[in-house]
This record gives structure tokens, C-alpha cells and sequence, in this order.
């Protein structure tokens, strides 16, 4: 049975509920965030928003504590769930490198006890961005050219667009995709803290009020706000601290990855468009839909043959490579179809250029092969002989196929020296 994208996905990824969710190789650390965010909510809605119900006039105003610290959880696991659970942005692997990047180097390499000219991609290569030459990589793994600002998660081995980190707290990759829910996951988690530790504190300076006692007295008639406030402290470095960074780096149009790696280079940022703009750009334009259809069914593809072409038979052959691969692969369908992609002065040309690796042939064969004016109908060989991989790019004719055929235009059969002469 056919498979579905997700099931041959070659990356890292983790997949659940049939493809429609995806997580990072390292998603159980999702857990442990869960945790951190649950448990100190739950806590203080027991021991500290319960008690303050009835504090405050009107009698039943206490309840909006308890109701905004329920909802803003649910709030910031919402985006928790819509940054860890979709896709970053991953850009989709090619099966075979890109052909018109090909380029065939001074070296050989010893195949068969051939000599094969060295196939080798540019490693860069410069693109305009905002009228400025920006240089992107090639990735080996996935097999293409990296688009600007992208790059190669090496933990999810996928390569991602606008690729800013790997986040371990939420186990997923942080790029073009879930940026914006990323912000507002970490931004929002600051405000619950500061909600959190707001409101322990208040009920501590209640109890102080209202029992005459000291500032310790109340703490220990009340240890969970002592230990919410303490939690929500050191939480605020944290995600306070990771706030204010990405405000920066928002209003800069920077990614964690370009500032860590580039800041000491003193390069010119070419995505600035200024502050205002880049914040509009963030969060006021379209999320992008994503280049994966995890869902949909793996299509098998054709193989693809290419034959390695040495620089002196290109520009012998001339014209697309491709062309001369197509070629010689209709070879070994219908000699027909070949011998009319020709008229005869292609044919002594290609005579000429290609060689022979065949049996001789009589002079007078050759010169009725190409004056004769009738086309033959369609003939197929029962035994044919192809010189695959020859760097001349011959293919050779059994002779029991001349023997009952009358070929009148074909191109790359031997001919004698005297007729190539």
C-alpha cells in the first residue's frame, strides 16, 4: 500500500493523529513546560485565589482573580500548543540535486576502470535581497540552495525557513511559521508570572491587615504565596529576560540565529525596513500556508538517468545535454523515432563528432544511408548493443539487425575511416 508523506518523512520529526501534528525529535521535554506552566496556577488557585473570593466589594469580585489567572492559562497553553505542534516553515528535500547547477570539474574519478569527469554544485551562491547580493548555501541533506534566512536544523535535520533556534522547552524548531506564536507564548507567560506573583503578594499584605500581625507572621500563615512568589522571581529572568530580547530583535528584523552568528562581522542587515514596519511584519501579515502535505501519498517517481559528458563531447555534441540523454535512451525503444530527430546533415555531423566503437562498415552502405530519401517504417531489434557511459557517446548495431533492415536515416551507427575520410 502506498505510504503517506509523514510515514517516509526522512526528517527528525515526530508525528501524531495521522500526520496532522508535528513535533521536534525532543517533544517529551514539552512535558516539563506543561508542568511548570499547570502546577503553579493550580496552586495558587487553592490556596491563594480561593481565599480571595470575598475580599473585595462587591462581595463576589473576588472571583474575576480566579477566573483570569483559569483563562489566561488556557491562553498561553493555546499558544504553546500552536508553536510546538505545526509546522516552522520546513522547506521540502529534493530527491536528486539540481541539474542546472551541474557543472563538470578539471579532475577525474576512477569508475569501473573508466576515467569520469568530476561532478561537483557551487557551494554558495548570490541572490538579490532588497537590491543587495546576499550568499545562500547549498545543503547537502536536503539537497538544494537555501533560501535567505534559512537554515539546517541540525536537530530536526530539516532545513527551515526563516530559521531563528531550536527551542528545547517547547520541542520544536522556531522559524518562519510559529515565530509570531512563539513571542507570544514567552511574552504572555511573563505577563501570568507577574499576574502570579501580583496576587500572592496582595494576599500576604490581607492577611497582615487584617490579623494586625508582621510581614512574617503572614508568610507563614500563608507558605504557598511565600513559594509562588519565590517561583515567579526566578521565572521572570527567564522568560522576562527572553521577552525583552526578542522586543530587540523584532525591532531590528533579526533572528536569534543571524545575531549570534553575525553580530561580530559588521555586516549590513539587509532586511531592516524599521521598527515599525518589522513589528508589521511580524505580526500583522499573513502566516504563510505550509509547503508540506503531510497527509497526502508518497508518488513514486521516475528514474532519472544521466550519463556523465566530458567538456570535449559537449562541445562536440552542442545543444541541451539532456537532449543527448533522451536520445540515446530512445534508442533502445524505436530507431525510427531517433532517425527522424535528424535530417542528414545532423547525420554526417554527428558521425563525424561521435567516432565508432562498432564492427566496420562498406563504404557504398554508408553513402545509401545518407542519400536515401525514403523513411522506414518503425524497426525494432530483437538484439541491440548500447555503449552506456562511453564518453564518446556511441551506441552500436548488432549485425543481425542490418541484415534484415533497411535503416535510411540513423545517426551515431560506426562507419569505416574511409567514409568518415
Amino acid at each position: 500500500m502506498a505510504k503517506r508523506v509523514y510515514e517516509g518523512w526522512k526528517g527528525s520529526n515526530k508525528f501524531i493523529l495521522g500526520g496532522r501534528l508535528i513535533f521536534g525529535p525532543d517533544a517529551r521535554s514539552l512535558l516539563v513546560t506543561l508542568l511548570l506552566i499547570i502546577v503553579p496556577v493550580v496552586v495558587f488557585c487553592v490556596f491563594v485565589a480561593r481565599h480571595l473570593l470575598h475580599e473585595f466589594s462587591p462581595h463576589n469580585a473576588g472571583y474575576a482573580i480566579l477566573v483570569v489567572a483559569i483563562v489566561f492559562t488556557i491562553y498561553v497553553l493555546i499558544l504553546l500548543f500552536l508553536t510546538s505542534a505545526r509546522d516552522p516553515g520546513i522547506i521540502p528535500r529534493n530527491s536528486h540535486p539540481p541539474e542546472e547547477e551541474i557543472r563538470y570539474d578539471s579532475y577525474s574519478v576512477e569508475i569501473g576502470g573508466r576515467q569520469t569527469p568530476g561532478l561537483q554544485f557551487p557551494r554558495t551562491k548570490e541572490v538579490m535581497v532588497n537590491g543587495i547580493p546576499v550568499r545562500v548555501k547549498y545543503c547537502d541533506t536536503c539537497m538544494l540552495y537555501r533560501p535567505p534566512r534559512c537554515s539546517h536544523c541540525s536537530i530536526c535535520n530539516n532545513c527551515v525557513e526563516r530559521f531563528d533556534h531550536h527551542c528545547p522547552w517547547v520541542g520544536q524548531c522556531i522559524g518562519l511559521r510559529n515565530y509570531r506564536f512563539f513571542f507570544m507564548f514567552v511574552s504572555s507567560s511573563t505577563l501570568l508570572c507577574i499576574y502570579v506573583f501580583s496576587m500572592s503578594a496582595l494576599y500576604i499584605k490581607i492577611l497582615m491587615d487584617d490579623d494586625h500581625s508582621t510581614v512574617w507572621r503572614a508568610m507563614k500563615e500563608s507558605p504557598a504565596s511565600v513559594i509562588l512568589m519565590a517561583y515567579c522571581f526566578i521565572s521572570l529572568w527567564f522568560v522576562g529576560g527572553l521577552t525583552g530580547f526578542h522586543l530587540y530583535l523584532i525591532g531590528t528584523n533579526q533572528t536569534t540565529y543571524e545575531n549570534f552568528r553575525y553580530r561580530a562581522d559588521n555586516r549590513i542587515n539587509v532586511y531592516h525596513r524599521g521598527c515599525v514596519n518589522n513589528f508589521l511584519e511580524v505580526f500583522c501579515t499573513e502566516v504563510k500556508p505550509s509547503r508540506n502535505n503531510f497527509r497526502a501519498f508518497i508518488q513514486e517517481e521516475v528514474p532519472r538517468y544521466s550519463v556523465p559528458r566530458t567538456p570535449e563531447a559537449e562541445d562536440a555534441g552542442g545543444g541541451d545535454p539532456r537532449s543527448k540523454v533522451e536520445d540515446d535512451l530512445d534508442i533502445d525503444e524505436d530507431l525510427l523515432k531517433i532517425s527522424q530527430r535528424r535530417n542528414i546533415e545532423e547525420i554526417d555531423e554527428d558521425i563525424r563528432s561521435r567516432g565508432s566503437n562498432g564492427p566496420p562498415h562498406n563504404a557504398s552502405e554508408v553513402e545509401n544511408v545518407m542519400s536515401s530519401d525514403i523513411r522506414a517504417p518503425t524497426i525494432r531489434a530483437d538484439t541491440r548493443h548500447s555503449s552506456w557511459g562511453r564518453r564518446s557517446g556511441s551506441w552500436e548495431i548488432s549485425p543481425d539487425v542490418l541484415a534484415n533492415s533497411t535503416v535510411t536515416e540513423s545517426r551515431g551507427y560506426a562507419a569505416p575511416k574511409e567514409a568518415r575520410q
